[in-house]
C-alpha cells in the first residue's frame, strides 16, 4: 500500500459539531447511520463500511489496538471522558478550519468550541437557510414581519458567515422551478404557511424555499446544497443534482458560487454539472466515510469529471469526533491511492500530483469561501 500522502492543514468546508457530552452506546452507533431507526434486531451499526473504518482509524487514538471490539472501544471512551476524546481525535486530524453547518447545533460543541478542540484550528461560520427563517417565524406575529426581517437576517448573516447552505432537497426536492418567485406569490405562500404552522414547524413550501435561495443567491455568498444521499426525510430520486440543472442556468448570470454536497450515488451527475457551469463546484464529504473500504472507487469515479480546481474536500461529520478522524484518513488513503498509481503509470507527474492534492484538500476551499492561508502544522516534504 502506498504512503499516507502527506497534505498541507485541511480545510473541512462542510462539517458539524460533536456531542459535548458522553454518549450512551445506542446513541454512539446510531451516528454510524443515516436511518432515523435502530438498527435490525440481532444487528448493529458498527457492522457497517463506517462501523469498521471507526474501528481501523480511532482505537490507537485512545491507546488500543486497531480493530478492537466495539464494546472495548466505547468503554476506553468512556473511561477517557468526552472532552478528552474530543481532543485527542480532533487534534489528530491535521484539519486547519472548519466551515461548520449551525443549522445543526443540540448538545453539540459550537464552532469556536469545535475549533479551540482541534489543536486551535480556525472556524467559520455557514448559515442553513430553512434554519433561519424558522426561527424568524417562531417570532414573528404577522407576514410582513417575518418576510422584512428574513431579508434582513439573510443580509446580516451574509456580512458575517462564508456561505449559505440549503436543505431543500430534504424539504421538497430539488426539482423546484429554476426561476426566483413573484412577490405576490411568495406573500401568499408565507400566509399559507405562517397560517398552519405549529411553533417550531418545518419550512416545506417550494415557493419559500426557493425565494430563500435567490435571496441567498443576491448576497453573492456561496450556497451549499445538499444532494444526494441522507437520511429517510428525503426521497433520494428528488435529490439528483442533475435536477438543478435549470437554476444552476438561471443562477449563472449572477455569479454567485453553488457547492453540490456529497451527491452519492449521483456523483457523477454532480461531476458533470462543475464541469460544464464555472460557477458550481462538487464535494467528497458523507460519501467517502459511508463507502468506506470503497472510498478508492467513489473518489476516483468523482475525479473522471470534476475539474480539480472544483473539488472540495469536507467530512460532513455530525456528532462523532471519530467522523472526523475517518472522513480523513479515508481521503487521505483512497487519494494516495489514486494520485500515486497515475504518476507510476506515467499519466501525471509528481509535481501535478502535489498540486491538485494540495487544491482539493484546502486550496478550493479556502479560494471559494475567501480564507486566509493559514502558517502549516504538518512538514509537506512532496508526494511520495
Amino acid at each position: 500500500m502506498s504512503a499516507p500522502l502527506p497534505l498541507p492543514p485541511l480545510v473541512d468546508h462542510h462539517c458539524h459539531g460533536v456531542a459535548r457530552h458522553d454518549l450512551a452506546p445506542d446513541a454512539f452507533a446510531a451516528y454510524l447511520s443515516e436511518s432515523d431507526a435502530p438498527p435490525a434486531p440481532g444487528t448493529t451499526f458498527f457492522d457497517t463500511q463506517l462501523g469498521f473504518a471507526v474501528r481501523r482509524w480511532c482505537p490507537p487514538l485512545l491507546d488500543l489496538e486497531p480493530h478492537c471490539p466495539p464494546e472495548d472501544y466505547l468503554r476506553r471512551r468512556r473511561e477517557l471522558g468526552a472532552a478528552e476524546v474530543n481532543r485527542r481525535l480532533l487534534g489528530s486530524t491535521g484539519i486547519a478550519d472548519y466551515v461548520v453547518d449551525t443549522g445543526l447545533a443540540d448538545g453539540l460543541l459550537a464552532p469556536h468550541e469545535l475549533a479551540a478542540a482541534g489543536a486551535g484550528a480556525a472556524c467559520h461560520e455557514i448559515v442553513r437557510l430553512e434554519w433561519l427563517a424558522e426561527r424568524i417565524a417562531d417570532r414573528s406575529g404577522s407576514r410582513a414581519a417575518f418576510l422584512d426581517t428574513l431579508a434582513d437576517a439573510v443580509e446580516k448573516a451574509a456580512g458575517t458567515a462564508v456561505g449559505f447552505k440549503s436543505v431543500a432537497a430534504y424539504r421538497f426536492g430539488l426539482d423546484l422551478p429554476p426561476e426566483p418567485p413573484r412577490e405576490a406569490e411568495v406573500r401568499a405562500a408565507a400566509d399559507r404557511w405562517l397560517g398552519t404552522r405549529a411553533p417550531g414547524g418545518r419550512l416545506t413550501d417550494p415557493v419559500l424555499l426557493r425565494h430563500l435561495l435567490w435571496s441567498a443567491v443576491h448576497t453573492g455568498r456561496p450556497i451549499q446544497l445538499h444532494t444526494g444521499f441522507g437520511d429517510p426525510d428525503l426521497s433520494l430520486h428528488r435529490c439528483d443534482p442533475l435536477l438543478l440543472t435549470d437554476f444552476v442556468r438561471a443562477v449563472r448570470p449572477t455569479g454567485c458560487t453553488l457547492v453540490l454536497l456529497h451527491g452519492y450515488p449521483y456523483h457523477r451527475g454532480a461531476a458533470y454539472l462543475a464541469n460544464v457551469f464555472p460557477h458550481v463546484y462538487a464535494d467528497v464529504g458523507l460519501n467517502l466515510s459511508h463507502v468506506g473500504a470503497s472510498a478508492e472507487a467513489v473518489l476516483s469515479e468523482t475525479l473522471e469529471l470534476t475539474p480539480f480546481g472544483k473539488l472540495l474536500f469536507s467530512t460532513d461529520a455530525h456528532g462523532l469526533p471519530e467522523r472526523y478522524v475517518v472522513g480523513v484518513e479515508l481521503f487521505r488513503q483512497a487519494l494516495t491511492r489514486l494520485l500515486t498509481g497515475w504518476v507510476r503509470e506515467g499519466a501525471w507527474s509528481t509535481g501535478d500530483a502535489e498540486r491538485v492534492a494540495e487544491l482539493i484538500g484546502a486550496g478550493n476551499a479556502r479560494r471559494v469561501y475567501g480564507l486566509a492561508v493559514r502558517t502549516p502544522v504538518h512538514d509537506h516534504r512532496g508526494f511520495p
